[in-house]
């Protein structure tokens, strides 16, 4: 079946469950604020079932009612994992195999983005979801610059260490910071390196679209829920046929 509508209650009840914050103190007349801007996102009826004061002018809302909207599964859009998913042992053998050298990755999170979690989850030997990071592939040197790293420092830091592979996090999303600051290192890379000895560009965080890619100016995207066996994978996937080359 292709066509779908939320569940929430009993199948095919169009009941979903969303939240927001409106910019007015919390008492009654918010709770109806936030009833009307439900009601004019298509939720009919729509019931506040929580609200909560975010300091003395804002308030938060959980809002659950009832949508009429049809999903089409079949039209939608997504990128899907192209490359085979390796193990640690397989990565390391079609590195070595490949470039007969260490891969090197340098990874940072730029601009004013403080937020490691997401490139240590990737890049630090503990991991993530139960699966080592990249400093645990005996093949992989990892260059992890940590945080705020301005674009220039992370070109040059790129050329000195001559990396294969430049994986970049952002959290921080205030005005598409994360699109912006992407895009500035996307054109600095372009600029520094000729096309075919530019390392790949790899980005990553929770708000980002992984088909945005092209838009961006990246080789890769990654969204949340991402593990360091698949963005190992990719890499052995990209570098292994260019090195053949």
């Amino acid at each position: 079946m292709s066509i779908v509508r939320p569940y929430g209650d009993a199948t095919g009840d169009g009941m979903v469950q969303l939240s927001f914050t409106l910019p007015v103190p919390h008492d009654k007349v918010a709770d109806g604020a936030a009833v009307q801007l439900a009601n004019k996102m298509g939720m009919d009826p729509a019931l506040v079932v929580h609200s909560k004061p975010m300091g003395p002018d804002f308030t938060f809302f959980v809002v659950y009612g009832r949508v009429n909207h049809l999903v089409d599964t079949s039209t939608v859009e997504v990128v899907e994992r192209d490359y085979p998913l390796l193990t640690p042992k397989e990565v390391n053998a079609a590195v070595k195999r490949s470039l007969r050298r260490r891969l090197v990755v340098v990874g940072g999170c730029i601009g004013t983005d403080a937020h490691t979690v997401g490139i240590d989850a990737i890049l630090n030997i503990k991991g993530f979801a139960g699966e080592k990071g990249l400093e645990y592939y005996r093949e992989i040197k990892v260059v992890n610059l940590g945080a705020q790293v301005s674009v220039p420092q992370l070109v040059e830091r790129a050329r000195a260490e001559k990396a294969d592979a430049v994986l970049v996090s952002q959290v921080v999303t205030q005005r598409d910071a994360h699109l912006l600051n992407t895009r500035e290192m996307s054109a600095a890379f372009r600029e520094a390196y000729p096309p075919e000895r530019r390392p790949l560009l790899v980005v990553g965080g929770p708000r980002f679209d992984e088909t945005m890619a092209g838009e961006l100016g990246v080789d890769r995207v990654f969204s949340r829920g991402t593990t360091p066996g698949e963005v190992a994978s990719f890499l052995v996937h990209r570098i292994a046929p260019r090195a053949a080359a």
